[in-house]
């Protein structure tokens, strides 16, 4: 299966301007995200999806592919499409964010498994178990239930499920990596926002109201997105810890 990862990277942020070029450890955001996807071992390729030059020339200063995409899009999957659809020879499309530096590997090979086991999965994403409080009533941390074979049954900013007797059930953390279908990809970014998208301003649940199944697997590892000055102060001391160590 050839399997394509694209990152999207905008360059504009509200609250932490030209995110994609922020410092870690020496490199930018973008390179650091790219080297850690880049060592997934079922990938055949990965491309930043970038919509300015600065940003497309750190990528290519750092050894990366990247690729010019228009500054206009309204969604991050009007992005990933755009360079999805320059990619026929793509089978799957991988998206991880732009923000996730310590995005597993693993979890992207993980993510590739699933489609290679399954022939008739379009859509598949990531969900974490949550054991703090106050993270569970975030509505920043946008929560997921499954069915028992895995499939979303809803994404929501709320807390979910509502804890009317405590029964022991596990509140999980959607994580914003997803796998798609080319195909899949190219048609869901054609179909017009729905009303439960709009509400929770949750841009998956387009597929779920539209009738298609989103494979969600488990994983245990921990992410620290960079969406503020904390954040990124966070993930740079973690990159620091590790660079003292083994070399990454």
């Amino acid at each position: 299966m050839n399997t394509l990862c694209v990152i999207p990277a905008r360059y504009a942020s509200t609250r932490l301007p030209g995110k994609p070029l922020a410092d870690i450890a020496g490199k930018p955001m973008i390179a650091r995200v790219y080297e850690q996807a880049s060592k997934a071992k079922r990938l055949s390729a990965v491309i930043a999806a970038v919509d300015d030059e600065r940003v497309y020339e750190a990528v290519t200063a750092n050894g990366g592919q990247a690729m010019m995409t228009a500054k206009d899009h309204p969604t991050g999957t009007d992005r990933l499409a755009e360079v999805a659809a320059a990619h026929s020879e793509a089978d799957l499309i991988i998206n991880v964010q732009g923000d996730e530096p310590l995005i597993d590997p693993a979890l992207i090979d993980a993510l590739i498994a699933a489609f290679e086991e399954d022939s008739e999965l379009f859509m598949a994403t990531v969900k974490s178990p949550m054991t703090d409080p106050e993270e569970k009533q975030n509505p920043n941390n946008v929560k997921v239930v499954t069915d028992k074979n895995g499939y979303a049954l809803y994404f929501s900013r709320s807390l979910l499920p509502y804890f009317r007797e405590d029964t022991g059930v596990t509140v999980y953390k959607h994580i914003g990596i997803y796998a798609y279908k080319r195909d899949f990809l190219l048609q869901y970014a054609k179909m017009a926002p729905t009303p439960l998208e709009q509400t929770e301003s949750l841009e998956q649940l387009r597929a779920l109201e539209n009738g298609y199944k989103i494979k969600v697997i488990e994983t245990q590892s921990k992410f620290v997105g960079v969406d503020t000055p904390e954040d990124l102060a966070a993930v740079n001391k973690i990159f620091n810890e590790r660079l003292k160590g083994p070399q990454m």
